[in-house]
């Protein structure tokens, strides 16, 4: 818990997040659940006859905790998160992932309304149909919805380590699910490592995309330089930008995110966890609030980075001392960056300026 006199605050700020991973939020104790139900072997976790390759991290979910908290780069995370991939089969796999992640930050963080991500290459390369994925999504999310009154959507993202060709493959599957026509898919991001991918490579999609009435999202500046957040702004035509915080390095890309009301969603214990900042002090909350440059605070993987979006509410409130009213704006930027419907955001905020009318002097 923060020690700072705005943690009850904190608490109980209705919270929409728009950056969460959901297989990011695959613990290790559920990782090797679903290993074991689904008979799917993991790294060993000392040598065999078979190979001398090992890894001690899966000797037990709390040594996989433990390596979690010692990523050296995004590609040594991404090394681990792939192979949590293999275990999720199902639809009750996804099922029991997604409810695991709305019940927890429902009940730790007030989370009201959640925007996840997921990686259809990652699946259907392994041969899970996308179908798989979206029904077990939304049975888990009409299930907390019930329990909880928190509503969520589903995002897929196209991974950038794979071709562009591919990518294009991708969204015509997407597609053909329905999902973007009936609404079970709520738009379509870009994600995956940036180094040497800048965004306009993929500009032909999300025109095809934007023609077809589709929100959209992509990754830009948390590995990848300012430019990239233009090029996401100006090239996609994106309505949001993940991460963006590299945008602060170029003033001009800051007045351009300010005057066009785009908003980022920033992730500050994974800037951290991944080397991209040093401490939460670093991510540049601050410079973002003084420049009017409009964003949101997630989780991004929090299984990986040790901490759900109530951990990232607090570390930033711990390494920069905001106002009420700063994290008023912050709250109400979150609901009005969301993709839920105007009636949806309305109550939102009207939760928002509830908990906030106990806060004023």
């Amino acid at each position: 818990m923060c020690n700072s006199p705005l943690h009850n605050l904190l608490t109980a700020l209705p919270k929409c997040e728009h950056h969460v991973h959901l297989e990011g939020t695959l613990s290790p104790s559920l990782l090797f659940a679903l290993a074991a139900k689904n008979n799917i072997p993991l790294p060993p976790s000392a040598p065999t006859p078979e190979s001398e390759s090992f890894d001690p991290a899966f000797t037990s979910p709390s040594a996989l905790s433990a390596r979690y908290t010692t990523f050296s780069s995004l590609d040594d995370f991404l090394h681990y998160y792939y192979i949590g991939f293999r275990v999720l089969l199902s639809p009750s796999d996804f099922e029991a992932l997604t409810y695991a992640y709305l019940s927890h930050a429902a009940r730790s963080a007030n989370l009201r309304h959640a925007e996840v991500f997921f990686d259809p290459q990652g699946h259907t390369a392994r041969g899970v149909p996308l179908e798989h994925v979206i029904t077990g999504f939304h049975a888990a999310a009409a299930r907390a919805q019930s329990e909880f009154g928190i509503t969520a959507e589903l995002i897929p993202c196209l991974l950038r380590h794979f071709s562009v060709e591919a990518g294009t493959e991708c969204f015509d599957s997407l597609i053909s699910t329905g999902g973007f026509a009936d609404g079970r898919l709520k738009g379509v991001g870009l994600c995956s490592t940036e180094l040497d991918k800048p965004p306009e490579a993929w500009k032909g999609i999300f025109a095809r995309a934007k023609g077809r009435g589709i929100r959209r999202t992509a990754h830009a500046g948390e590995e990848g330089p300012a430019g990239y957040v233009r090029a996401a702004v100006e090239m996609l035509d994106v309505m949001r930008v993940d991460h963006g915080v590299r945008a602060a390095e170029d003033n001009a890309v800051m007045q351009m995110l300010a005057d066009k009301g785009v908003m980022l969603t920033v992730c500050p214990m994974s800037n951290v966890a991944l080397k991209g900042a040093r401490s939460i002090g670093e991510v540049p909350v601050r410079r973002f609030l003084d420049a009017g440059v409009r964003f949101s605070l997630n989780s991004d993987d929090p299984a990986y980075f040790g901490g759900y979006i109530q951990e990232n509410y607090c570390a930033v409130e711990e390494a920069f001392g905001l106002s009420v009213e700063e994290w008023g704006g912050i709250a109400r930027n979150a609901v009005e960056g969301s993709w839920c419907s105007e009636e949806r955001k309305g109550v939102l905020l009207g939760e928002v300026e509830a908990v906030l009318g106990g806060w004023r002097g």
